[in-house]
């Protein structure tokens, strides 16, 4: 069966938008797409979005991190870890999980958790 959605948007709404906002411009690499003064939507793929909205201007609150992981496959799990290290950004250490990947994690202002990793 033919799935009915197109597209995936994963929505943060955040008490430090500015702050969030920054540190997502320097993870994704991207510019994001402005679609108001308190909203803006990055591309990470053709069909998967993540926002990133200021909880001040919203009718939804902050979850202040708590239960998230943005989890984000990449090609090269070292070569990740050295932009995001650059960037200064906290990367912790890669290491190996059973499940077979290789991964790192690292969390934005709000205190949501992100993981970087590849297949092992």
């Amino acid at each position: 069966m033919e799935s009915l959605y197109r597209a995936v948007n994963n929505i943060l709404y955040c008490k430090r938008w500015k702050e969030t906002l920054s540190f997502y411009r320097l993870l994704l690499q991207a510019p994001g797409n402005r679609l108001s003064d308190w909203f803006v939507e990055f591309h990470i793929t053709k069909t998967a979005r993540i926002s990133i909205a200021d909880e001040s201007r919203a009718s939804i609150k902050s979850a202040g991190g708590k239960g998230i992981t943005l989890s984000l496959q990449v090609e090269d799990v070292n070569q990740a870890w050295i932009k995001m290290k650059a960037c200064n950004l906290d990367p912790g250490q890669i290491v190996n999980h059973p499940w077979g990947a290789r991964v790192f994690y690292l969390y934005d202002p709000e205190g949501s958790r992100i993981e970087i990793w590849e297949p092992s």
